[in-house]
């Protein structure tokens, strides 16, 4: 986890531009650096630095004796450099797993080096033998990045929105930031003035194919059956969320793991913890949960804590202290999706608590879960197997405006790198392979092809193998009261009515529609006016009449008897 930015054909002055990179300096809290581009002068790196691999040669530009003419900016782990190093026998001359996209660009060209590349990642690569800029975000956009590109062919890019809103350019009109499309490539011709011209933009892989990069991976070809066995399949599942754990080891800063007590979050601790003994890693795995006193996340995370024996560390705070933070949240967030900014403020502490308190930098997550494997209770009343299949494939490509963005701005804002077992592409191109009506919920439960594939092991409880899904958002505070009534209650007198019945005119895109919505809506506004469209639409469930994304106040939600 770093902070990427760059600029290509600046109008202004270097030193003055410069100062936008600051604002994601929390991405890198150990370095930073900025490096005009030679024979350019009017085209810039900057790079925010958090040292997870290769403590010595890390800093970024990257470059190295073999392409003087290369430049690599990027953000992101790259799980299977290794493995591609051996492969096709490249000289390394560095630790760094970013190094592995130099040689793939220079041997196969930039489609093939994305397709190619196992891991998350946002990355600027500039040819100037060859004068191209090329420029590619992950399949899910696991790691972020924003686009400015003006009509005359100034470019600049950066991992976060708030280190562009601010950048000066010789055009009179303003230029539009966009989200770099996750899964895609783009190229720029790079002109002698360090202006540019977008010639190319591509989808190198989507979640519904396996990814190019399997036949090298260090899981074999999966045994198919014709009749699709359930064992079979059970097995397969198990074996390739173990390894994408397992791949996501690679670090020589401490890993410690999210654990709010609910199914995914505790498969990925009960194998983090498992697969850290047999690598016979130096330190115990700690993991983290976060709520009030009652809450049934603190309760359910304390007994999985138990059973797979981790440094355990509870976090708790008063619905005033998570109101405190709102703000802050919302100008880390760059969005104003309602359920995004209740389940943000959690993360956004603990992550704070983790920085504070611990020497934990690595952390683990059980993000995309619920898109993959048809998590969220509103599953239960897709019409069919097919309607629910289509619907998961939305979420997974619009995890980069919702969870997936949650994960990565509330952890970055302290210096934390987030992973994602989950979201890993081998794991995801497989659940996704599998017939529709495999993988709907079954007798009354969501993820019931997950919960089978682990039963019986003993790796986490049995009540927490079957626990009902429950939002983050909700599950921190007691069942009597939600986080999010706390917050409705309190922003109630931050917006009067003639507020709302102008709503709809201050705010006709994505207008909001409650009081809350309206204050968030608000507070977005003051730190990015006019840049509503980065979100396309809030986070709703479907088939159901909702007027809240909560699943508590949805007909079909049950509290769990014991709680």
């Amino acid at each position: 986890m770093c902070g990427i930015w760059a600029l290509f054909g600046s109008d202004e002055c270097m030193s003055v531009q410069c100062t936008c990179a600051m604002k994601i300096a929390h991405r890198g809290p150990d370095a930073f650096r900025f490096e005009n581009v030679n024979g350019f002068t009017n085209c810039c790196f900057g790079f925010h630095r958090l040292a997870i691999v290769d403590q010595l040669y890390g800093m970024q530009p990257l470059r190295i004796k073999k392409f003087p003419y290369m430049w690599l900016c990027y953000n992101g782990e790259i799980y299977n450099h290794q493995t591609l190093r051996k492969q096709f026998e490249f000289d390394y001359q560095t630790k760094m797993d970013g190094e592995i996209l130099l040689h793939l660009y220079d041997r196969f060209g930039v489609k093939k080096m994305a397709s190619l590349l196992d891991g998350v990642f946002a990355f600027i690569l500039l040819d100037t033998a060859n004068r191209k800029v090329h420029v590619g975000r992950d399949t899910y956009g696991v790691r972020p990045l924003f686009k400015l590109l003006t009509d005359d062919g100034f470019l600049a890019l950066c991992s976060e929105a708030k280190g562009l809103i601010d950048i000066t350019h010789g055009m009179g009109t303003p230029a539009s930031i966009v989200p770099f499309p996750p899964g895609h490539f783009e190229v720029f011709d790079l002109k002698p003035s360090g202006k540019v011209q977008s010639i190319q933009m591509e989808q190198f892989h989507c979640c519904r194919q396996q990814p190019s990069h399997a036949i090298y991976d260090t899981v074999e070809k999966l045994p198919i059956s014709k009749s699709l066995d359930e064992e079979l399949v059970k097995s397969n599942i198990r074996n390739l969320f173990e390894n994408a754990v397992r791949k996501r080891l690679m670090a020589h800063r401490r890993i410690g793991c999210l654990l709010s007590g609910g199914l995914d979050s505790s498969l990925v601790a009960a194998t983090l913890v498992k697969l850290a003994k047999e690598e016979k890693l130096p330190y115990p795995i700690q993991t983290f949960a976060i709520g009030s006193d009652d809450s049934p996340d603190v309760l359910a995370a304390r007994k999985v804590a138990n059973h797979i024996g981790s440094e355990h560390h509870e976090v708790t705070f008063t619905a005033e202290e998570g109101i405190e933070v709102v703000k802050e949240v919302i100008f880390h967030l760059e969005s104003y999706d309602v359920t995004t900014i209740r389940a943000s403020v959690g993360m956004y502490l603990v992550s704070k608590y983790i920085r504070q308190k611990t020497d934990s930098v690595v952390i683990f997550s059980g993000e995309g879960s619920d898109e993959v494997t048809q998590g969220y209770i509103y599953f239960h009343k897709a019409p069919t197997p097919k309607a629910a299949a289509e619907d998961s494939i939305r979420l997974m490509e619009e995890l980069y405006m919702f969870d997936v963005l949650r994960a990565d701005r509330t952890t970055a804002a302290h210096g934390l790198e987030l992973r994602v077992p989950f979201l890993d592409h081998r794991f995801t191109a497989y659940y996704l392979s599998l017939p529709d009506e495999m993988r709907v919920p079954r007798d009354g439960v969501e993820k019931h092809l997950l919960r089978e594939s682990f039963k019986g092991l003993g790796l986490i409880p049995d009540e927490i193998l079957w626990r009902r899904k429950e939002a983050f958002s909700d599950g921190m505070t007691s069942l009597k009261k939600s986080w999010y009534t706390y917050l409705q209650e309190h922003l109630e007198s931050m917006v009067n009515d003639e507020d709302m019945e102008e709503a709809y005119k201050r705010f006709p895109y994505n207008p909001p529609r409650t009081k809350e919505a309206y204050y968030y809506r608000q507070e977005f506004e003051k730190h990015y006016p006019g840049r509503a469209q980065w979100l396309s639409h809030y986070w709703m469930p479907r088939w159901i009449d909702a007027i809240d994304p909560s699943a508590r106040t949805l007909s079909i939600y049950k509290a769990e008897k014991d709680q």
